[in-house]
C-alpha cells in the first residue's frame, strides 16, 4: 500500500511534532484537534521549529515553505478519514482514544491504517474496538519528534503484515529508524525509562537527595543528558503517572507502584513545563526545583 495522505489527530506537542516531520517527508498532511487556539499554536510551533532548521542549516527555506503548504487544520475529525493512514496522538487516556476511534470510523476509507501514538496502552484492546484490527498498530514517536531518531511500532495480537511494512516504510522516508516491540504493557522505551523515573521520585519522597542533587548525580554519574526529575517535567508528569498506572494495572507487580508524590504533584495541576510548574519552577528565568 502506499501512503501519500496523513491523518494526525491531536495537535500538542506530539501531535504537531509527528505533522512536522512528515510534511517534511512529503507527506500531505490533515491535522486535526477540538480547539481552533490548539491548532493555531501548533501552525505557529511548527514553522518556528522548522525556522530553526533552516538557521541550522539542515533545511532549505523551500523545503520549509513546501512543508508548511503540505499542512492543513481542521477541527471536523471526519475530514482525517480521507487519509490513507491516521496517526491519533490525543492525550494518555484510553476512554479518550476509544471516544475518537468511534467518532472517526464511519468516516474512514476501506484501506485507510489507523494507528495510535500510546506511550502505553494494549493496542490489541484499542484495536479490538474499531472494525480493522487488522489494520491497527501502534506508531509511538518519540519527544520531540523533529529531533528523536527512534519509533516504536507496535503489533496488536491481529496486525497484519502489510500494516506492519507500510508503516515501517513511513519510518524509512522519514529518515528515522523503527523498533519493533510486543505488546505489553508501555512496549520497550517506556517499561524501562518510567520505573526509572517514578524511582528518582521516591529517592525525592524519601529524603535521599534533593531535586538538584538526583538529577545531577544522573548526568555526571550515568552520562544521562538530562536528570530524571527534569526529563519527568518535559514530558509531563501526568504522563509519566499514566504510564506507570499502566504498568501498575497491566503486569500487577508492586515495583511499579507510582510514587505517592508524583500523584500528589499531578493532583496539584503541577505537570511539568507545560504549567510552569513541575519538579522545577519555570516561570521564571531560571528553573528553581520546587521541592
Amino acid at each position: 500500500m502506499i501512503i501519500q495522505k496523513i491523518g494526525i489527530i491531536g495537535a500538542g506537542q506530539m501531535g504537531n511534532g509527528i505533522a512536522h516531520v512528515m510534511a517534511l517527508a512529503g507527506y500531505d498532511v490533515v491535522l486535526n484537534d477540538v480547539s481552533q487556539e490548539a491548532l493555531d499554536s501548533a501552525i505557529v510551533a511548527i514553522e518556528k521549529n522548522l525556522a530553526r532548521q533552516v538557521s541550522k542549516e539542515k533545511i532549505t527555506s523551500d523545503a520549509m515553505s513546501t512543508a508548511m503548504a503540505r499542512i492543513t487544520s481542521t477541527l471536523t475529525l471526519a475530514d482525517v478519514g480521507k487519509t490513507d493512514l491516521v496517526i491519533e496522538a490525543a492525550t494518555e487516556r484510553e476512554t479518550v482514544k476509544q471516544a475518537i476511534f468511534d467518532e472517526l470510523l464511519p468516516h474512514l476509507q476501506p484501506h485507510t491504517i489507523l494507528t495510535s501514538n500510546t506511550s502505553s496502552i494494549s493496542i490489541t484492546r484499542l484495536a479490538s474496538r474499531t472494525d480493522r484490527p487488522e489494520r491497527f498498530m501502534g506508531f509511538h514517536f518519540m519527544n520531540p519528534v523533529p529531533v528523536m531518531q527512534l519509533v516504536e511500532l507496535i503489533r496488536g495480537i491481529a496486525t497484519d503484515q502489510d500494516t506492519y511494512a507500510a508503516c515501517h516504510a513511513v519510518v524509512e522516508r522519514l529518515g528515522k529508524t523503527a523498533a519493533s516491540a510486543e505488546d505489553f504493557p508501555a512496549f520497550i522505551v517506556n517499561r524501562i525509562l518510567m520505573p526509572m523515573i517514578n524511582e528518582a521520585v521516591y529517592t525525592l519522597y524519601e529524603g535521599v537527595g534533593s531535586v538538584q542533587s538526583i538529577d545531577l548525580s544522573m548526568k555526571l554519574g550515568a552520562n544521562h543528558p538530562m536528570g530524571p526529575l527534569e526529563l519527568a517535567d518535559f514530558i509531563g508528569l501526568d504522563t509519566c503517572l499514566a504510564i506507570m498506572n499502566v504498568l501498575h494495572d497491566g503486569l500487577a507487580d508492586t515495583k511499579y507502584r507510582p510514587c505517592p508524590l508524583l500523584t500528589k504533584y499531578v493532583e496539584a495541576g503541577w505537570l511539568g513545563r507545560k504549567t510552569q510548574r513541575g519538579f522545577y519552577d519555570y516561570r521564571g528565568e531560571t528553573p528553581v526545583p520546587t521541592r
